[in-house]
Formats: C-alpha cells, structure tokens, sequence
C-alpha cells in the first residue's frame, strides 16, 4: 500500500478517535481502513493502536510516528503549494500556535476577518502556554510573549502585553479597596501557576514608578479564564491581559483595582522560521497580523 495514503489514514485515525470516523472522513470502508493500520503495523514490525471495545490508545511507538507523520504531511502540503498558484493566491492550511489568553480573546476574533478577506485559507490554531518551537512542532507563524533568543527565527515586535488588576465589588465590599501596591499583600491575589515568580507582582506606576510586591493566594491556575471566574465570584484579585477583562469591566462584573497601576508590559513578537517559504498565504497573514497587532508609530 501506498506510504504517504497510509500515513494520512493513520493521522486521520488518531485524530478522529476511531476506525469508523476515519473510515467517514475518507470517504472508505472501515475494513479499508484497517487494513492500511495493518500494513504500517508490518512494515514496523509494532503495534501502533492499542484497541479495546470502547477506545483506542497510541502506543509509545504509534505516538512517535504519529508525530513524525504530522511533520511529513506538512511537509508534502507544503511543497505542493510551493509549486502551485499559492505563490500567487493566498490558499491552504494556515498552522499556529499562540498563547491561550491572547488567542481566545485577542487572536481568534482577528482570525474570522483574515478569514473573510482570504477564503481559501483554512486555520489551525493551537493555544499553548509553553514556548513555541516552531522548527519542532511544525508550526509556520507563532505569537510568543517574553523575550526570544531561538536560533533561526525571525521576531517581528508586535504591540506589548498589558495585564491589569481587577475584583469583584464584592470582593472589594468584604476585603477593602487598595490605594497603594503595598496593600496587595494582605489580600487574596489569584496567580497563574506556571509563572516561575507567581508570587512576585513587579508593578509599574502612572508616572514609571515600580513597586515590587511580593503576594500571597489560596487559589492558582495554569489558565487565565479560570482566574478571570475566580474573580468574579469574588476568590480575589485577578492579574490579567486587558482583553480578558474588557466585557466584565464595561459590564461591571469586574471593577478596577489599583488604576493606573499594571504588571510591567511584556514584549510580543510575531515569530516565523528564517527559511520558511514565503508563500502568498504566510505573505498574506504576515502583513495581516503586524497591522493588526504591530506595534504603533508614535
């Protein structure tokens, strides 16, 4: 059988959940399936599926080649819309990767009006706090907050990252408003579990000032929404990007704390490999997002 069919029926496979989903999406019999698992399986000489009645499971060798055969069909697509009109027409499956706040709340509604100009652009976006590493992972774009030192790639300064301090009125009615930094010891301040300081809030002032303030919680997350609902049922303070708190300060559910005063901004790039083809889809989405989240002229 064929290699590179046989690979897309495996990823199909894994990411479908079952033989019958694949069998679906392809358009095949489930027996026409199986029997291009089998044949990998052969050549392998392992198992890549472990099946029971009511799932199935990657084995340690199925997830490794699962992997690998994510980066080899990329890559295929990849050089057939490299000798393609995409060279001229913005078309094709768009892969990147940002962080999870800044994607649902900032990257995702920008993304539907690229999507509208560019209708032959497809979107794979995946949302995920780790450092990308976009030579490994098979990603063509990627947004990365922090500074950024990877050889090979290219770093475009998009606007910086604010976040901002935000309560609950009831909160505030139970704890008392703050009017200085210092203050926020004393309180309940919900912090992201994978800061490496998450209990060390460097604040910067109106006027520049800085004001190190070293913070206590009984509540933590490795996501901003869940701090964002922590907060609005009143568990605490909340440090987070001005876009996560936009509806619930204008509505609010959510009141200022501390205005004027924010986690000092974190730089932003636009990342992307030195070496990647500059196709009209990249082009095309490049330019998008730099006008979108570039940073301004003074």
């Amino acid at each position: 059988m064929n290699k590179l069919a046989g690979m897309e029926m495996f990823v199909r496979v894994v990411e479908s959940g079952s033989f019958s989903a694949a069998a679906g999406i392809s358009q095949v019999s489930a027996t026409m399936v199986a029997k291009h698992i089998r044949a990998i399986e052969d050549r392998l000489g392992a198992r890549l599926l472990h099946r029971t009645t009511r799932r199935q499971q990657l084995s340690d060798v199925g997830r490794l080649y699962y992997e690998r055969c994510k980066h080899v069909l990329a890559d295929v697509e990849l050089a057939e819309a490299s000798a393609s009109e995409l060279q001229s027409t913005a078309r094709g499956r768009l892969r990147l990767i940002a962080p999870v706040s800044f994607g649902s709340h900032s990257l995702v509604p920008a993304l539907r009006e690229y999507m509208d100009l560019h209708p032959g652009v497809s979107i794979e976006l995946a949302l995920d706090n780790c450092r990308p590493s976009l030579l490994d992972e098979g990603f063509e774009l990627g947004i990365h907050i922090g500074d950024i030192d990877e050889p090979g790639v290219v770093a475009r300064p998009l606007q910086p990252y604010r976040r901002q301090l935000a309560a609950a009125p009831d909160y505030l009615a139970r704890h008392g408003q703050l009017e200085r930094p210092e203050q926020l010891a004393a309180h309940e301040c919900l912090g992201l579990s994978y800061w490496r300081r998450h209990d060390r809030w460097r604040l910067v002032g109106p006027d520049g000032e800085t004001c190190n303030v070293t913070v206590q919680g009984r509540f933590t997350a490795n996501q901003g929404n869940a701090l964002r609902i922590a907060a609005l049922n009143g568990i605490g303070i909340a440090l987070q990007p001005e876009a996560v708190l936009a509806d619930d300060l204008a509505a609010g559910r959510l009141v200022p704390v501390l205005p004027g005063w924010s986690l000092a901004p974190s730089p932003m790039y636009l990342i992307y490999a030195q070496n990647l083809r500059p196709t009209a889809k990249l082009r095309s989405a490049i330019d998008f997002l730099l006008d979108r989240f570039g940073q301004r002229q003074a």
